[in-house]
């Protein structure tokens, strides 16, 4: 069985940047020993946004700039990003809070194999949530995994509903 691992959003802004956390700080160094720890494939989501952000539906209703593309929040966290590159991965762009790519990446990723995902990363809330339960909807019967242990949310509650959410939905919860 193939394996493969989704790093969501680990960017500067969302670690220490203008959206970053004390917990998503926290949880770097345990992202960066699953990355280099990981037997099989890498993709890496990078929340993308341009410069008429505030314009946009997600901009009116979180009027905060973040991971402008080309800008230094928009970049992986530094300790994340060398992870990444030693291991080799697969950056995903994406433009709102779950990849519609992604699925099409996977199933490139492992053709006519099975296979499971396991999903760490920002935030636990939305971006992790969101692409836990795409990648669910369109793999019903691969094994999706989340590492609570290796994510964050916006606040410590959001996060345990988030993870209640996506155990309700099938998604298997470990490193809680």
């Amino acid at each position: 069985m193939k394996s493969i691992l989704v790093v969501v959003d680990m960017q500067k802004d969302f670690v220490d940047g203008a959206l970053g956390t004390p917990e998503a700080v926290r949880i770097v160094p345990a992202v960066v020993k699953k990355i280099r720890s990981f037997d099989g494939t890498v993709f890496a989501t990078l929340d993308t946004h341009f410069e008429n952000y505030p314009e946009t539906a997600e901009g009116r209703k979180l009027p905060v700039p973040h991971c402008i593309k080309g800008t230094p929040g928009w970049q992986l966290d530094k300790a994340v990003g060398a992870a990444l590159e030693e291991k080799g991965y697969t950056p995903v762009e994406k433009h709102t809070f779950g990849s519609v790519k992604l699925p099409a990446l996977i199933q490139e990723a492992a053709p006519g194999e099975s296979f499971s995902v396991e999903l760490i990363g920002l935030c636990t809330d939305i971006c992790v949530v969101s692409n836990a339960l795409i990648l669910k909807a369109n793999f019903p019967e691969a094994e999706i995994t989340v590492d609570a242990a290796c994510c964050a949310g916006v606040t410590p509650v959001t996060h345990e509903a988030a993870l209640a959410t996506m155990d309700c939905c099938q998604i298997h919860v470990t490193g809680i």
